[in-house]
């Protein structure tokens, strides 16, 4: 097929042919009345040059579909998907400043504003990945933004986004690919008919994927499985096709654990692994990008503002029914007072904050280190501490839904049940409420993105579930690892969520040190100091409780490999476990006992 630079091109042949012989001179080419400058890149479905527009003496960016509407309804369906587009105003979404019909082919120019595409930007050397993550975020607002209103891009390539000086982006080419990937006419205006809604999520996805494809390159510095067009790259890979897509861990650039999580998960093999839309890309990204700020400190940005609007966690149930009771509790009775505290979560947390923060406040800390126990946090706040603390707490669920309030009791638990196990686990000496409020705190980061970020949580749980493999026989597709899944999701870990949190009340790099649960894939080895003994027997118990939430084949060689872990450092065997977790058969459990 003709295109209309060809076209163009041999109506340019005569003046070449008067140009002086002994100086040759490159023809000019014209489109209609633009003259082309420079071929900016061509996709199976579109194409961009930079032209002059000799009206404006504007220079100007023209998109162009590769094949042409077939017909003059195709024609016109094309024109009213792109004037649907051109009617949307996003920072992100560069604007059009004409469009029209050339020798029956349709076009739509943009001003560059200055501008260069991301194929003129990138190099080898790829981009640094927070500069990446910068330009990355705002054009999926832009995506988000036109997928919202019922349009989608159908060929996302470099040459098709305009970077700015100062890392403004702008997206060009929206719904100027005319012919759809099933070789269907793209419907932008059209009334939506049966499927077309699904076709338009569909496109979407494509979209988010297509922008998967980008950020890979931009990191890596070359094209993901050395194919530049980004709509034959998507081809190659499921469902269609059966290529991987992974960044590599030589670029020239580091790229940090999480944003790789992050993009490789925008182009993961398993469809149902990948973001569903611009949004939860946005969101993930922007996590990254915060927790990558300010040295570490950035996780707390996540929580900041919820943390002040409706606290840590919401009061447990049942806790009117406690509030009386510490109503009448005497000032001598600390220790049933303490045991009244530690059923309710948000209320043993509230004390450690109140504590440590007026510890902080008091100049106090550097001497007296941080209060691990609720027994001394009473003593020094008094009952009227504890009953302001108590009144402070939001009424239980909070903002959350009856699924939402139900997922996080269920969560409370099984991180109690956590703590009671590692009180059972703990060496001999070691004070046992010290004990239970480490294997809280090693909680604190799922706790509060489950209460503040229901959806996020509901994501990362979805990421670590296995696939089914569709071939008979073979073994389920592994889920991802939590830390994997909190960086696809969140851009950060949970449990750096957790240290911020303990940061911001003013534990030390002591207890910061025991919030975060021993790596699966470090060695296990003893502690040589105490903080290092209450960090592997809370990590123990946390291990034990979620081997429990295994599918039941798979929860005794999940205990194995706690015990294959923990046993020589804690003395600890798979009965000493089973009998901690309450897991055993009555006889079994005595006899246990006994031998214990």
């Amino acid at each position: 097929m003709t295109t209309p630079v060809t076209s163009a091109a041999n109506r340019a042949a005569p003046a070449a042919a008067a140009a002086p012989a002994a100086r040759p001179a490159q023809a000019v080419r014209y489109f209609g009345r633009f003259q082309l400058l420079q071929l900016l890149g061509k996709s199976e479905r579109t194409m961009a040059w930079r032209v002059t527009d000799p009206r404006t003496r504007q220079d100007l960016v023209l998109v162009l579909p590769r094949q042409q509407p077939v017909g003059p309804e195709a024609l016109e369906r094309w024109i009213a998907a792109v004037r649907k587009a051109g009617r949307l105003h996003h920072p992100a979404l560069a604007p059009v400043v004409d469009s029209g019909v050339v020798d029956h082919w349709p076009y739509v120019a943009y001003d560059p504003l200055d501008a260069v595409t991301l194929s003129e930007r990138l190099s080898p050397k790829g981009q640094p990945g927070a500069e990446m993550a910068a330009w990355a975020v705002q054009g999926l607002e832009g995506l988000a933004f036109a997928h919202e209103a019922g349009v989608a891009h159908h060929d996302l390539q470099p040459y098709l986004v305009l970077l700015g000086e100062q890392g403004q982006v702008k997206l060009m080419g929206i719904e100027v690919a005319a012919v759809d990937a099933d070789g269907a006419t793209a419907r932008g205006g059209a009334a939506l008919e049966a499927g077309a809604l699904a076709a338009q999520r569909a496109a979407a996805q494509r979209d988010v994927l297509a922008f998967g494809l980008l950020m890979h390159q931009a990191l890596a510095g070359a094209p993901a499985l050395e194919e530049p067009d980004t709509g034959r790259a998507l081809r190659l890979l499921p469902p269609q096709g059966r290529e991987i897509v992974r960044l590599p861990f030589t670029t020239a650039q580091p790229v940090a654990e999480p944003l790789r999580a992050i993009v490789n998960r925008a182009t993961d093999r398993q469809e149902r692994q990948r973001y569903r839309n611009a949004r939860t890309l946005v969101r993930a990204l922007q996590g990254w990008l915060k927790t990558d700020a300010d040295n570490g400190a950035g996780p707390l940005a996540l929580l900041l503002d919820r943390l002040h609007s409706v606290g840590l966690l919401p009061a447990s149930p049942g806790s009117a029914d406690r509030a009386a009771r510490l109503a009448l509790m005497e000032r001598e009775r600390t220790i049933e007072l303490a045991e009244i505290v530690m059923q309710d979560l948000a209320l043993s947390f509230e004390m450690l904050r109140a504590i440590n923060t007026a510890q902080i406040r008091s100049g106090q800390v550097a001497g007296a280190g941080p209060i691990l126990t609720i027994r001394r946090a009473i003593a020094m706040l008094g009952l009227d501490g504890v009953r302001r603390a108590a009144l402070s707490l939001r009424s239980w669920p909070g903002p959350l839904d009856d699924n939402g309030s139900a997922l996080l009791q269920r969560l409370f638990e099984r991180v109690k049940r956590a703590a009671r196990v590692a009180q059972s686990l703990r060496p001999a000496g070691y004070d046992a409420e010290v004990v239970y409020l480490v294997t809280l705190l090693q909680n604190l980061g799922r706790l509060a993105v489950q209460y503040h970020f229901p959806d996020e949580a509901q994501q990362i749980r979805r990421l670590m579930q296995p696939a089914p493999n569709p071939k008979a026989g073979e073994p389920d597709e592994p889920g991802m690892s939590e830390e994997g899944a909190a960086f696809a999701v969140l851009g950060t870990d949970l449990d750096a969520l957790g240290v911020a949190v303990a940061r911001h009340w003013g534990l030390d790099a002591s207890v910061q040190h025991m919030v975060r649960r021993l790596s699966f894939t470090a060695p296990v080895r003893h502690g040589d100091t105490d903080d290092d003994m209450l960090r592997l027997t809370a990590s123990c118990a946390n291990e034990a409780v979620d081997a429990l939430a295994q599918p039941a084949a798979l929860v005794l060689p999940a205990l194995q490999r706690v015990v294959q872990r923990y046993g020589r450092p804690l003395g600890l065997g798979l009965k000493e476990l089973q009998l901690a977790l309450e897991i055993l058969p009555p006889g079994a459990a005595e006899a246990a006992r006994r031998t214990a």
